[in-house]
This record gives structure tokens, C-alpha cells and sequence, in this order.
């Protein structure tokens, strides 16, 4: 039997960042027990009116409107809830402290007397910092393999915070994540782990962040087992190099997004506003009066590529889906592609239902698109084409487009997702126009892509997303030699909704690209056009 290790994670916030690397190191790691010291000083009226006075006068008239907004995005509609088997649900707080191994104590100073006797009680191994405030040697020593600290920045270039703001700041062309040993310094110990994400043409500061995200959580697990295995290589950092930063100003903030920002023609700016005004109107007028009276609808959203290289029609960018997935999970009731197809009829709902799916098979798919739906626990398919899985080779429309071979997924990153819940299903072997290919051909791509998801994947009785997606693409004709291959279902992609009811051989799909705003994207949620 192996003996149990114990860890301490020292943490001020437990964002889904800071549990998704809790859950990862748990479920790689055996026989672990956790104890979660949380900072969570007391919010007196006479702590916040000082912090409030302070940040006035740090930031000046902008912290006014930006405390408002702020206060908005708190107010807005309450997430809806999570079962316990949605994908993603392992990294929600409930499921977190629930593991029989953990144990959360909530302190109104992580450096108090009373914290320390708890530490020292515990008697940790290995002691995690993970967005913490700065930890004296009083509590980073205690644990015998001593502590070591998540920093999204590169070491020792870019010491304090936040992540990736300073090197975007610098016109860095890479943004960095290292897990180092705490010392009596700010992010000066010896580096255990490091990783970089390279800048695209499209990256803004939110999207490098939630690739660092991702990358901290995977260092931060190799840097854990290595350090508890007795394997750890730390590299001394050179003390004397680099710099230390602070949070910037909202001033700084709006000078770095300007930066950053895409220079729009006015005239394309006053069509966007007017399309946004024209939007939020819609939205209120439909939540107010027209829910009630049209026919209920789902709406299904088709994706093909979640990336910063690009934009064009099948792009978003990976600031801007996060921002998409967040409106769906707050405001709309989320289906999965097999709970539409097993709709006889569309049921009412105070939300408007949405169905998730993705095209193609993009590596950017498991990247980027998959860790934001699993951090907002929301279902979704993807349709691959089987033949194209693992290889370098191209998609029609790229080959069109005179694009260079774009990465796509392998199997492995499928099986991830289809053990995480997400459903995978055909878009043919070739990605083949259905309706003008022979006979022969069609029948046999339809076949073939089955039998590859069956044979990699285990899935019987597939769902097809049709390649090019057009009323054109498919004939009835053809359809029937889709359900005789055996597939349960047959998604289509040249837009509209699924009022009153679901064609389970012809669900609509409206496709989403980097021209959505958030508000007309949330239009499109509703199904009415």
C-alpha cells in the first residue's frame, strides 16, 4: 500500500484556475491528502472604503465607470446549474470540497497564529502556492520538501504581476509560465519548471492568460510529482537580472488595449453599434413579450476553428469564445447534440436552448476550445473528418483558400475529450461533398468514417455533421443512405433554427465567426433569425 503524501496549497483566490491544478495534481498523483489554507480577510466597511480610496486615487476618474461596470458584470444573470456529471464538473468548488482528501479552511489571515498550528499540525510534504498573497517563511518552510510558487511570468525577466500584461506591455513576442521554489524574495527562487505560448497576429492579454492558465496547471502537476518523487532539477535563477512589477493602472490597462487594438474605419464602427443597439433592443424585447408568445426553438452553433492566427469566417478568437461560452452558460439552457436529437418536440423555457458543435477537426479544437468549455462545464460535439485525423493534410476549403497546412487533431486528443464527455462524430472520411461525389464513394466514406470512429473510439451509431453543410450538399436520396449506414442523427450548416420541433436528419445549425459581437452573438442565441 502506498503511503499517503500531504499537501498544502496556499491560495487568496480558489478561481477555476486555482482548482483546476488542485484536481489535475490529485488525479496524477495517488494516495495525496490536501489541505486548502485560504486568505480571506474580513471585508469591513472600513477595509473597503479605504481600499476604494485608495484605488481612486491610484487610477483617478477612470475607477469610477470601471467600479460600475464592474458592479453590472456581478448583477448579471446567475449561471445555470451544473449536474454533477457535466463535463468539467471535477473543477466546480462543490466537487472540490467534497473529495474525501481535502480539506478547505477558510482564514482571515493565512500568517496567523492559528493558521501556523494548523500547518504545522498537518505536517505537509510539499507546500503549493497558487495565486497567493506573499508568503513569509513562517508558513513557506514548514512543509519538509519545502514550497514552490505558480508564476505566469517569465523568469527573472518579468517578476509580480499580472500575467502576460508586461511582456505584451514590452512588445515581447512570447509570454512565459514558470513554478519555482519560494524564497524570502518576490518570484526569486530556483525555477522547477518553465513554458512559453507564443504570440499570434490576433492574441490579446485575456487569451494569452487563459493559455497560461492551461500551461500552469500542467506545469505546476510535472513540477509537484517531480519535487514528491525526489527527481526535481531547480535552476538557480540570476538574482541580480530582471525586474519586479505591479499591477498596472486602468490607465496603463486602456493604453495597452489601444495598443493591441485593431484600427476600425468609423464607418465600420457607427454599422457595429448600430447592429449592437439593434441587438440589445431585440433581446429586451424578447425577453419582455416575444418568449412568450413564439414558438419555442433551439438553436445549435456551429464552429470551426478557435484561433488567434486568423480571422476570418470560420474563426473566433480565443478572447472571444471564452466571452461566448460565458454568455451561453449564464443566460441560455445548454443542450447536448444527443439530448436535441431526442426531442420530440421543443419544450418552453425561460432560457433560450443552445447546442454546442465544432467542424472539421482543428488541433486549435482540443487547444483552445476545449479547456474553456470544460472550464464553464458546457457539452458540446465535434465532427471530424476520420481521414485527415493525425495527418498534415488539408481541408478542401483551405486548399481554396491557399492556406498552409493548419494542424489538426489526432486521436488521441479525441480520446481525451471523449472521456471528458464531449461527443465525437463524422464529417466523412475526406471531407466530401455528399451530393456530388458517386454512389460508391459516398456510401463508402460514410462507412468508413463510422467503422474509424468505432474502431479509435468505441462509438457506435455515430452522428453526421455533412462536409460544406449546404442545402445543396444533400439530397434525400442520399440522406437514406446516411441512416442506412447507421447513423443516428444528420446536422446541417446553412443556418436557421429548430422551431417546434427537431428533424433529427436535418438538424440546423448557425454558424459563428469572428464578426459576432458579444451582443449579436447573444441575438443569434435566441433562434429568431
Amino acid at each position: 500500500m502506498t503511503a499517503s503524501r500531504r499537501v498544502v496549497v496556499f491560495t487568496g483566490n480558489l478561481s477555476y484556475s486555482v482548482r483546476k491544478g488542485i484536481v489535475d495534481i490529485d488525479e496524477a498523483i495517488p494516495s495525496l491528502e490536501w489541505l486548502i489554507l485560504l486568505h480571506s480577510p474580513p471585508k469591513t466597511a472600513k477595509r473597503l472604503l479605504r481600499n476604494q480610496w485608495l484605488n481612486l486615487k491610484r487610477n483617478g476618474w477612470r475607477w469610477i465607470p470601471y467600479q460600475f461596470l464592474d458592479l453590472l458584470h456581478r448583477w448579471g444573470t446567475a449561471a445555470s446549474p451544473k449536474s454533477a456529471d457535466a463535463p468539467g464538473a471535477a473543477y466546480t468548488s462543490g466537487s472540490l470540497s467534497q473529495r474525501p482528501n481535502v480539506r478547505l479552511i477558510e482564514s482571515p489571515d493565512i500568517h496567523s497564529a492559528e493558521s501556523l498550528a494548523t500547518l504545522i499540525n498537518f505536517q505537509p510534504d510539499l507546500g503549493i502556492s497558487l495565486a497567493a498573497p506573499i508568503l513569509r517563511r513562517s508558513i513557506f518552510a514548514v512543509p519538509s520538501l519545502g514550497t514552490i510558487n505558480l508564476h505566469k511570468g517569465r523568469l527573472p525577466d518579468f517578476r509580480g504581476m499580472p500575467p502576460a500584461f508586461w511582456e505584451l506591455w514590452h512588445d515581447e513576442r512570447e509570454v512565459g509560465c514558470s513554478v519555482h521554489v519560494v524564497d524570502d524574495k518576490l518570484d526569486t527562487g530556483a525555477v522547477l519548471a518553465s513554458g512559453t505560448v507564443q504570440r499570434s497576429l490576433h492574441s490579446t492579454l485575456r487569451g494569452l492568460q487563459l493559455q497560461l492558465d492551461e500551461m500552469g496547471a500542467s506545469l505546476t502537476c510535472l513540477a509537484a510529482k517531480a519535487v514528491l518523487a525526489g527527481t526535481a532539477l531547480a535552476q538557480p535563477q540570476p538574482v541580480a537580472q530582471g525586474r519586479t512589477f505591479r499591477k498596472p493602472t486602468l490607465r496603463q490597462q486602456a493604453a495597452l488595449r489601444a495598443k493591441l487594438a485593431t484600427v476600425v474605419p468609423f464607418a465600420e464602427r457607427l454599422r457595429q453599434g448600430l447592429k449592437n443597439g439593434a441587438a440589445v433592443s431585440g433581446i429586451a424585447v424578447h425577453n419582455i413579450a416575444l418568449r412568450r408568445v413564439l414558438a419555442p426553438r433551439v438553436t445549435v452553433l456551429l464552429y470551426h476553428r478557435v484561433s488567434d492566427d486568423v480571422r476570418d469566417n470560420l474563426t473566433v478568437g480565443i478572447e472571444q469564445f471564452e466571452r461566448q461560452m460565458a454568455i451561453v452558460a449564464q443566460r441560455c439552457q445548454v443542450l447536448s447534440i444527443g439530448e436535441v436529437l431526442a426531442l420530440d418536440a421543443v419544450p418552453r423555457s425561460t432560457r433560450p436552448l443552445v447546442a454546442i458543435t465544432f467542424d472539421d477537426g482543428y488541433l486549435d479544437n482540443y487547444e483552445h476550445a476545449f479547456p474553456t468549455l470544460v472550464r464553464h462545464c458546457l457539452p458540446a460535439a465535434f465532427f471530424v473528418s476520420t481521414g485527415l485525423i493525425g495527418t498534415n493534410g488539408r481541408f478542401p476549403h483551405d486548399v481554396r483558400r491557399g492556406n498552409l497546412a493548419i494542424p489538426l487533431m489526432g486521436w488521441d486528443q479525441l480520446r481525451a475529450m471523449a472521456a471528458a464527455g464531449y461527443t465525437i462524430g463524422s464529417h466523412t472520411v475526406n471531407h466530401i461533398d455528399c451530393a456530388a461525389e458517386p454512389e460508391s464513394v459516398v456510401r463508402g466514406e460514410l462507412v468508413q468514417s463510422s467503422e474509424d470512429i468505432h474502431r479509435e473510439l468505441g462509438i457506435d451509431r455515430p452522428i453526421l455533421g455533412y462536409p460544406y453543410g449546404g442545402r445543396q450538399h444533400m439530397t434525400p436520396s442520399r440522406l437514406e443512405w446516411v441512416k442506412q449506414a447507421g447513423y443516428v442523427g444528420c446536422l446541417s450548416a446553412y443556418g436557421g433554427a429548430n422551431i417546434g420541433r427537431v428533424d433529427r436528419y436535418n438538424v440546423l445549425r448557425k454558424g459563428i465567426n469572428h464578426a459576432f459581437s458579444d451582443r449579436a452573438f447573444e441575438w443569434d442565441c435566441l433562434g429568431l433569425r
